[in-house]
């Protein structure tokens, strides 16, 4: 069924911004390096959440030094502090980057990929060369004859080592959050037909999505996060999701549904807030908000919103981010899966009414279409389908 994500900080209508590549492998690196002194370098040993390629590049920091720019394939969460090591300053991680400021004097360094084994894991190991026959020795850094953007294949095994310890100067930006809401639950199957149930898709597609949005370090909350309901009470049901659209804490509200049809119909579709645009899309509509007599009552409520709503210009000002948050999010979706283009919508969905943050509602498929069923019950497929409104959502907030 549907939802909707809200991404505003709402009186000032700012938005706050990341900028993303696809996500092709959810986790994330540890939180710092470890490092080890060794004689003749300095060892930095960075966890991966999983198999990995890598580019090298050496560049030029805005103080001088010298700086090695790795580039993986893998996401990073944010992360960044000074070294107090032989030949390193400073390390920054952001998105599949991790680059390292060498110190002074130091012009080189290399780096290598250690496979998962032995109970470790997958690993970025960074070697920075000291003068011959020195320890770790601060003060005794001289330049190192060491080719630039050396990738290994081996090496020897990783050395014990210590822990990072991060000083007064590391800067950790406020965090962006993002409200997941994984359709129906609990009582509430939602959409069931004979390839897929759409409280399942929608939290195990909800889930996969929290991984890739968590590995940029996006604060995530979910409105469910197993197969539960806030209430056996539709309408109390709808209202708790809909209070954490409007929560003061929250940038984007995402709300994530299954659609159904006839057995021909296909394709995916991302809605905002406002007036129905066809009598078709209000049964949308009422179905999402419950079906039946209390599906019938909310929606009519819910469009008596859209329509106050109108001369509100601060209301309409957030209107216009969220649906630009549905066609970010559409057209991430589409691309990504090549399914039928069934645009971006404006419907009284109670869910995502009055939000005081851009709040969206998907329909990531047709759980009634053969084709899409199938598809639908495939992880594979949904994870693409995560992926997909991941890459959305930070583009929308400019997430790094």
């Amino acid at each position: 069924m549907k939802r909707l994500l809200p991404l505003l900080l709402c009186s000032g209508l700012l938005v706050s911004g990341l900028t993303l590549t696809a996500l092709p492998l959810l986790g994330t690196a540890a939180a710092a390096p470890r490092i080890g002194n060794h004689d003749g370098y300095t060892r930095l040993v960075f966890d991966l959440p999983g198999p990995a390629t890598l580019g090298t590049a050496l560049s030029t920091g805005s103080g001088g030094n010298r700086v090695l720019n790795v580039t993986l394939n893998v996401p990073l969460r944010a992360e960044q502090g000074t070294i107090s090591e032989p030949g390193v300053a400073s390390y920054v991680i952001e998105g599949q980057r991790v680059s390292v400021q060498l110190a002074a004097g130091i012009n080189t360094a290399s780096a290598l990929l250690l496979p998962a084994g032995g109970g470790q894991p997958n690993r970025l190991v960074i070697d920075v060369p000291l003068p011959a026959g020195s320890v770790g020795a601060p003060g005794k850094v001289a330049a190192a004859n060491v080719a630039p953007s050396a990738v290994k294949t081996s090496a020897p095994a990783v050395a014990a080592s210590t822990p990072v310890v991060r000083t007064a100067s590391t800067s950790t930006p406020p965090r962006l959050s993002v409200v997941l809401d994984a359709g129906h639950g609990g009582v509430d199957p939602g959409m069931v037909s004979r390839w897929v149930v759409e409280k399942e898709v929608t939290l195990d597609v909800a889930l996969r999505v929290r991984g890739y949005l968590t590995a940029r370090g996006v604060n995530v909350i979910m409105a469910r996060a197993s197969d539960t309901q806030l209430s056996t009470d539709k309408r109390t049901d709808l209202e708790a999701r809909s209070r954490l659209a409007r929560a003061d804490r929250v940038n984007a509200y995402i709300s994530i549904h299954v659609n159904s049809g006839s057995s021909g119909a296909s394709g995916i579709e991302t809605y905002y807030f406002g007036k129905t645009m066809t009598s078709s899309n209000r049964s949308i509509a009422v179905r999402e908000n419950g079906s039946g007599s209390i599906g019938q009552e909310l929606t009519r409520q819910a469009s008596s919103t859209a329509q106050n709503l109108v001369g509100d210009l601060l209301s309409q000002a957030k209107l216009a981010f969220s649906a630009q948050l549905a066609r970010s999010i559409q057209g991430q979706l589409i691309g990504m899966t090549g399914a039928n283009n069934r645009g971006v919508l404006s419907d009284a969905f109670y869910v995502i009414r009055n939000p005081t943050v851009p709040a969206i509602l998907t329909e990531v498929g047709f759980g009634t279409n053969p084709s899409e069923g199938a598809k639908l019950a495939q992880a594979g497929y949904r994870d693409r389908l995560a992926g997909a409104i991941a890459t959305g959502i930070m583009r929308f907030l400019k997430v790094q």
